[in-house]
């Protein structure tokens, strides 16, 4: 069954939001839910809020810092 251009207008449409994150993909070979570590400085004040934190709530430091961001 070869697909007509209504129903191709009708599939990009409908999925729009997911061929802007292949297309974003093809540009820069990431994609927006990817993890990726990083090195960062921290006083030793908020590391001790972070293990605290971590130690509370039972989740990883990385998750606590994107809760808190997002």
């Amino acid at each position: 069954m070869p697909l007509t251009e209504r129903k191709i207008k009708e599939i990009l449409k409908k999925h729009k939001d997911v061929f802007e994150i292949l297309e974003n993909y093809d540009k820069t070979r990431e994609l927006p839910f990817q993890r990726k570590r990083i090195d960062l400085t921290l006083s030793m004040k908020t590391i001790n809020k972070l293990k605290k934190i971590k130690e509370e709530t039972g989740k990883p430091i990385s998750r606590i810092i994107e809760e808190a961001i997002a």
